[in-house]
């Protein structure tokens, strides 16, 4: 697996762009989240055509905001096959679907919408209103091989992730989870809440402003890891 971000902020943090990500994955280019800023960054690196699949994390505007102009670009721009969204309940899907027919009318005519059940390889971790009360998202866990990845998408409660992954099977592990340096963001987990769980995995930190991050904080910024930039 090769795990490319295309951003690293928030919603505010618009200099380091929407935290986003292209997973090379199973055979496919799968991208993770399509916040307002993921399009143009796409276009402006000649990313748009590798996008095959697509997941997303939840519905706010900084993690599905473009999406309707990816798909789009695909269908009218590049005649490409649709992509291929997959989705982890009906619940979801059903509210993606009303997101997106307010711009594209009809979106199964830009997107074939699959059961993420029906996909080897990659399973979700319901943490509804563990971001905003009341708001579905979700986070993923991506294995080939030997290799796991682990998503959190945005997620104030870590310990629903972390209980998830110690009862898995041992693997080489890299969790990429969300990070805020400010006590009062209570939508992000406080990077202090995540020291635990250093040890035996390798953790990046990700949806952060990096020039805010406090000289005793030991978790990677994947800012900071070049050659994990698209």
């Amino acid at each position: 697996m090769e795990i490319k971000f295309l951003g690293t902020g928030g919603a505010f943090d618009t200099d380091y762009l929407n935290s986003s990500a292209l997973l090379k994955f199973r055979g496919i280019h799968l991208l993770i989240d399509c916040g307002f800023t993921v399009f143009p960054t796409l276009v402006q690196k000649s990313l748009v055509q590798k996008v095959d699949h697509i997941i997303l994390t939840h519905l706010h505007n900084d993690h599905c905001g473009s999406l309707a102009n990816l798909l789009l670009y695909k269908s009218i721009v590049e005649k490409a096959p649709k992509p291929v969204i997959l989705y982890p309940s009906e619940q979801f899907k059903q509210q993606l679907c009303l997101f997106l027919e307010i711009q594209v009318k009809d979106p199964e005519k830009y997107a074939d919408f699959v059961p993420l059940e029906n996909f080897e390889g990659i399973s979700c971790i319901d943490t509804y209103s563990k971001h905003s009360e009341g708001m579905q998202t979700y986070a993923y866990i991506f294995e080939e091989d030997e290799e796991r990845i682990v998503y959190s998408g945005d997620l104030a409660k870590p310990e629903v992730l972390f209980d998830r992954l110690q009862r898995m099977p041992e693997k080489r592990t890299s969790v990429f989870h969300d990070i805020t340096f400010n006590p009062e963001n209570t939508g992000h987990t406080y990077y202090k809440k995540l020291l635990p769980y250093l040890n035996g995995l390798d953790m990046f930190g990700y949806h952060c402003d990096p020039t805010q991050s406090p000289q005793d904080n030991p978790v990677r910024l994947v800012f900071f890891q070049q050659e994990m930039m698209a």
